[in-house]
């Protein structure tokens, strides 16, 4: 696995030098990710006149994987945990504004099933 165990920590397996094409495809394999014919920018302009950048949706996920994060969890079993949720359905349909909405409001929209 790209992400392994040391101690209490969790260490990346590659340097930074490391081709990120070969990264990219072994974090496919290791982790047995599909490709889906979702379209993330098709959404009505009226109601999301802007996309918002994968930078800005990584912050909403860390967030709403730090807010969840159970003791006894380490973070990559937290990202699993919330990437295969279906809140994460509503909070990448841009069409609503479940991205927007601050941290604590995802996070108990996570808790308690949905918005």
């Amino acid at each position: 696995m790209a992400l392994t165990r040391k101690g209490n920590s969790i260490v990346n397996k590659y340097s930074y030098n490391e081709n990120p094409d070969k990264v990219e495809d072994d974090w496919i394999n290791d982790y047995k990710l599909q490709n889906s014919d979702f379209d993330i920018t098709d959404v009505d302009k009226e109601l999301a006149e802007k996309i918002p950048s994968p930078l800005e949706m990584g912050e909403v996920y860390q967030r709403l994987i730090n807010d969840t994060l159970d003791s006894k969890e380490d973070y990559v079993d937290g990202i699993i945990r919330v990437y295969n949720n279906e809140i994460c359905d509503t909070i990448d349909n841009y069409n609503c504004s479940a991205f927007y909405e601050p941290s604590y409001v995802l996070a108990r929209a996570y808790q308690s099933g949905g918005f």
